[in-house]
């Protein structure tokens, strides 16, 4: 019987290698044979999300703006926050350097112009003491921006440590401290804040004299026991949400069942999966701090003069605000510029690193 009539397919039947089944590939038949998007990860994805929100990154290039600005511009500037221009050593008072107008020179400054010196010009005008309103606006800009950093981190240090340890604990551990931020979070936030920041201000000024911390300020320590005190429980209650829909994973009882410590299962496995949730709070707090450092030096309880903030810039203004309108409206419209951009940047982030959010 032939192999045709049996139907037997001689040429599989060979040992011999058919080397046309190892050419290679056309890019066409990849693209047919492989249809599967780019390799990325989470942060990626939420790296495009956020790019996508125009509102977000221009509000992110807004707050680079501000803050390059307020890092840089008074290593350049000619003139200092402090220093009095109409009472310069070994000359006598020259009060034609008060209450300057916008890009208005002095008598004296007049003078030299007129003998050819060139005056750098006082962009914002002066203040009652006769200082340069843009260096003290953008050095109050500093301060805040950097009590409001500070104080971010404290708080999340803080609430992240409490948190975690409650949500993991669980039980009489987690019962326990819940019902203790539940005492804090019910206490009148602005009269504590104000009565701690009155009280902390009597108690830490003397011990600050001859440390270097005596060139910060009473108030601004006293500004981060106030957020060291008070402000850590919104965090402290959001992380331990975070942990306790985390802790019953498989995972976590793997690690568990391992023999696995609870300080490790909390730093290698919860934390680096509620760390979207985590950033979005801090960015949020950021202008919260801003906030409270500005109405604190309003009340005359934040930075020690003559170190400027921009609510003790605007508190000082209230005295001509009459004469000298802009002296409040600037100091003012830079807080409200920077709080928005950091609130609108906060919102774009958690559109984009909100698993919640996201499909």
């Amino acid at each position: 019987m032939s192999a045709k009539n049996t139907g037997i397919n001689l040429k599989n039947l060979s040992m011999h290698v058919n080397m046309d089944d190892f050419i290679p590939a056309t890019e066409k038949e990849k693209e047919y044979m492989v249809q599967m998007r780019p390799s990325t990860t989470a942060f990626k994805d939420g790296i495009r999300r956020l790019k996508k929100n125009k509102v977000a990154m221009v509000s992110f290039f807004i707050i680079i703006i501000i803050t390059l600005a307020a890092i840089f511009v008074p290593m350049l500037w000619p003139y200092k926050y402090e220093t009095m221009l109409g009472n310069q050593p070994g000359r006598p008072v020259d009060a034609s350097f008060n209450n300057l107008a916008p890009f208005e020179y002095s008598t004296t400054e007049q003078k030299l112009m007129e003998e050819g010196q060139k005056i750098f010009p006082h962009v914002f005008g002066t203040d009652s003491a006769g200082r340069d309103y843009f260096i003290r606006v953008v050095y109050g800009t500093r301060i805040s921006l950097a009590v409001g950093f500070f104080a971010s981190i404290i708080v999340l240090i803080i609430g992240l440590l409490v948190g975690s340890v409650s949500g993991y604990a669980g039980g009489k551990v987690d019962m326990v401290i819940m019902r203790f931020v539940d005492i804090i979070y019910s206490l009148p936030d602005m009269l504590m804040v104000i009565l701690l920041a009155a009280v902390l201000k009597q108690a830490i000024g003397n011990t600050l004299e001859g440390t270097p911390l005596a060139k910060i300020g009473s108030n601004i320590i006293s500004l981060f026991i106030i957020f060291a005190l008070l402000y850590w429980v919104s965090m402290a209650r959001l992380v331990r949400g975070q942990i306790l829909s985390l802790r019953e994973q498989e995972y976590i009882l793997a690690a568990q069942a391992a023999g696995a410590k609870g300080s490790w299962v909390i730093r290698k496995h919860l934390i680096p999966n509620c760390i979207s949730v985590i950033v979005i709070s801090t960015a949020l707090q950021i202008p919260s701090a801003i906030f409270t450092e500005s109405y604190l030096s309003f009340l005359g309880l934040g930075v020690n003069a003559p170190m400027p903030s921009l609510g003790s810039l605007a508190s000082d203004a209230l005295n001509g605000i009459n004469s000298y309108p802009y002296r409040l409206v600037i100091p003012a419209i830079v807080i409200s510029l920077i709080v928005l951009s950091l609130n609108l940047f906060g919102d774009g982030l958690r559109d984009a690193f909100d698993p919640k959010l996201n499909n």
